[in-house]
């Protein structure tokens, strides 16, 4: 339980930076999503249930704040969870680039999502997806460059708190 609660920490450090960004961004009219990297390290380089305790924990996070269903983040955030989860003995998950990669699919496939949940309920005439189009790419671009940072912060928490990431299980 202690690996999930600094797990959990670093997730609302990210959510906090994301959140500023965002705040900085709004005179822009761009807005940068993040939810891959909420998911990245713990479903590539924790145990199932430390990872996915922190992961629902981080969605329970964001649906305070957003504008979804309660639970909608969290559940989306547990199945990218669970398919990186699934997928990750079949990469090399030590390594940054599969992380960033791992990332990026896993942020594009929840923007999609909730993009579709969230464009359903606009009124009619109103074309979201050019904004959209600009904010995923705004929210790849940035993902990219941060997740290397991101999954090193991450590693080196759970370090200086004398934990390691892999506790039960053999490393692939």
């Amino acid at each position: 339980m202690r690996r999930s609660s600094l797990l959990f920490l670093t997730l609302l450090v990210l959510w906090v930076l994301v959140s500023q960004a965002n705040h900085e961004l709004a005179p822009l009219r761009i807005s940068v999503f993040a939810g891959g990297l909420f998911v990245v390290f713990a479903a590539l380089r924790m145990d199932r249930g430390e990872g996915l305790t922190a992961v629902f924990a981080a969605g329970l996070l964001h649906d305070a704040v957003s504008p979804v269903p309660f639970g909608t983040h969290a559940l989306l955030f547990t199945a990218a969870h669970a398919f990186v989860y699934h997928v990750r003995h079949r990469v090399h998950r030590e390594e940054t680039l599969v992380g960033v990669l791992a990332a990026l699919l896993s942020n594009l496939g929840i923007f999609l999502v909730l993009s579709f949940l969230v464009g359903r309920d606009l009124p009619v005439g109103v074309d979201p997806w050019p904004r959209l189009f600009a904010d995923l790419l705004a929210s790849q671009l940035a993902l990219a460059a941060i997740t290397p940072w991101f999954l090193v912060l991450q590693r080196r928490v759970l370090g200086w708190a004398g934990q390691t990431p892999f506790r039960t299980e053999h490393r692939a």
